[in-house]
């Protein structure tokens, strides 16, 4: 029986996906590759991985919300995540959430098998680029704060959907729900952030993380 962990890679770049793949084959058996964040949400369930490798700015759903819906089910799986965004704030949510790595997508070559293992041991990595002149402990130790303005886990969903340019009916069909519980959702959401237009929305999105523009 293989001891090698088994790895679950989600990314939008068909040649990163390729190039992970073959960078880990010869340590971890890489059982499933997916495109986007809702293929993430079918795949993973079914796979069992041990390790999910995940970009954070994923279309359809971000890494980051992915791991929030993913882990009730998924109670043993480690979470490494990969983004371009050198954003301390976004470190910090993904340990928050309980993540086990946080890569940069340039350093990935070089990091990402230690941080597999590291998870694998039941110990946390962060890419160093991030750590640089920060206190020990910052991010791996400190829950951050509640934000005043937390949108559920549906609300996310929508905005996410909503600030890629998908039409109201479009989120209704990729959510299995009605448009008029998308509009729900929309204009409670503008209510509550005090958002006037739909642009104002996509700010948000974009400034917390949901796309990345």
């Amino acid at each position: 029986m293989s001891t090698r962990p088994r790895v679950l890679l989600a990314d939008d770049h068909a040649m990163l996906l390729e190039a992970f793949t073959r960078m880990l084959s010869a340590s971890c058996e890489v059982v499933g590759a997916v495109g986007d964040g809702r293929a993430l949400l079918e795949a993973a369930p079914r796979l069992k991985p041990d390790v999910i490798v995940a970009d954070i700015s994923m279309p359809r759903l971000n890494g980051i919300d992915a791991c929030r819906l993913l882990q009730p089910k998924l109670l043993a799986t480690k979470w490494v995540f990969l983004t371009v965004n050198a954003d301390p704030d976004l470190a910090r949510e993904a340990f928050r959430l309980g993540a086990s790595g946080f890569l940069l997508k340039n350093s990935a070559g070089s990091e990402l098998f230690t941080a597999i293992q590291k998870a694998m041991a039941g110990r946390r990595y962060i890419t160093p680029v991030i750590m640089d002149g920060m206190p020990e402990g910052v991010f791996l130790d400190k829950p951050a704060p509640a934000h005043p303005d937390k949108l559920t886990d549906r609300e996310r969903e929508v905005l996410q959907l909503l600030a890629e340019g998908r039409t109201m009916k479009e989120v209704a069909n990729v959510l299995n729900v009605t448009p008029r519980t998308v509009a729900f959702h929309k204009y409670g959401m503008m209510k509550r952030l005090g958002a006037k237009t739909g642009a104002e929305l996509v700010q948000y999105a974009v400034k917390h993380g949901l796309v990345g523009y």
